[in-house]
């Protein structure tokens, strides 16, 4: 069982991942500025922030979060070596590969980041033995396993989460494990009760129902909020 504060029980130390998900850059930053004020550990420019803006995001938080690590929503399927080494080069420690691509390309990717002394992430979402898949990727090398529920997916089949299929993940791999996809706050703090050792905070925190903008209005105060909740989690 999880509940707040760390007296009587075991204490979670979990690293908080904020997912921008905006398409506008001066707001994906305002939106970092605040996250990394409230608490948080990793950025992710988002996919959506990514096609927006390219290059000039992954640069852009780097210079304005030196020291913050920066993951890269790549979601790369082919060529994954040159748009690893692309991302690195701009300023992100850490890509992600998709793990229905080809071996090649989580292979390549893997090398790429090693040459640069960087991370792969590789999101298992809809490979047919995620498990299987995951175990298959560790093997490659890869860093972390995502276990990830997409937005398409989630909006036409209400009811879908990655807590469905995160334990069986988990129970696969020995790397790091994190869950992502439209969990709540309190779903998000029980991937962590499981073993999961990223807690990611994006829809529908982020991105506010099926449009690509700031959900909440009161992102500061709610996100402090969030972090706080996290921070006090315990296993009971």
């Amino acid at each position: 069982m999880i509940r707040g504060g760390a007296r009587g029980g075991v204490e979670i130390n979990a690293k908080i991942q904020i997912s921008i998900d905006v398409i506008d850059l001066q707001e994906a930053l305002d939106l970092a500025r605040a996250s990394v004020k409230a608490g948080v550990d990793w950025l992710e420019v988002g996919t959506p922030l990514l096609l927006a803006e390219g290059l000039h995001a992954v640069r852009a938080f780097r210079a304005e979060f030196p020291d913050t690590p920066i993951v890269v929503d790549l979601k790369t399927m082919d060529g994954a070596g040159l748009e690893a080494e692309m991302m690195f080069k701009a300023g992100g420690d850490m890509v992600v590969v998709m793990g229905q691509a080809h071996d090649a390309s989580i292979i390549e990717q893997v090398k790429m980041a090693q040459r640069y002394d960087k991370q792969v992430m590789c999101d298992v979402m809809l490979c047919p033995d995620k498990p299987g898949r995951a175990r298959q990727a560790q093997e490659m090398g890869v860093d972390y396993i995502i276990v990830h529920t997409g937005f398409d997916e989630r909006n036409m089949i209400p009811g879908l989460s990655p807590l469905d299929d995160l334990q069986d993940v988990l129970d696969a791999v020995d790397i790091p494990v994190q869950a992502v996809g439209g969990l709540s706050v309190p779903q998000a703090i029980e991937t962590l009760a499981l073993g999961a050792e990223i807690v990611v905070f994006g829809a529908p925190l982020v991105i506010s129902g099926q449009e690509f903008k700031a959900a909440d209005p009161n992102f500061d105060r709610q996100l402090r909020e969030i972090v706080a909740e996290v921070r006090g989690a315990t296993i009971a």
